[in-house]
């Protein structure tokens, strides 16, 4: 009797541990923000809010991976991908140009929107997938910095 009283103590003081234990969807992200940790990309959880006009709306806050650009002088825009492959400007014109289109055809599709602004050229992901996709990102980042 005594041993069955200790093993349930023993089991209400584990069982807390067990909760602190990450997911395995908090650990692949964990595993790909490190990734990109090494190749050289910044990330952030960044508050965002969506258009109303998008399909589905991205989480919020949305993780938010960034690369300085080298220019100050570079293009500016702001797309968003509303389905694999089409991107939408704020007033829901599709992309047209080709140069921007090849860059973005290497992106998967549950990334939601590039964000190019003066300083910073920032992408953001719903951290699915494998490295591999977080290398093409980052090529897409580097050829647009």
């Amino acid at each position: 009797m005594t041993v069955w009283i200790v093993v349930s103590i023993l089991a209400l003081v584990l069982s807390p541990m067990v909760w602190l234990r990450p997911s395995r969807k908090q650990s692949g992200q964990m595993a790909l923000r490190m990734e990109a940790r090494r190749l050289g990309l910044s990330m952030q959880l960044a508050p965002q809010k969506w258009p109303h006009w998008l399909p589905q709306q991205p989480p919020s806050p949305c993780a938010q991976y960034c690369r300085p650009r080298r220019s100050a002088s570079a293009a500016q825009f702001c797309y968003w991908q509303t389905e694999a492959g089409v991107w939408l400007n704020q007033w829901r014109e599709p992309l047209e140009d080709p140069l921007l289109l090849a860059q973005f055809s290497a992106l998967p599709a549950n990334v939601y929107k590039i964000d190019a602004g003066q300083q910073m050229i920032a992408l953001y992901w719903g951290e699915r997938g494998e490295a591999s996709v977080l290398v093409a990102i980052d090529g897409v980042l580097k050829g647009l910095a």
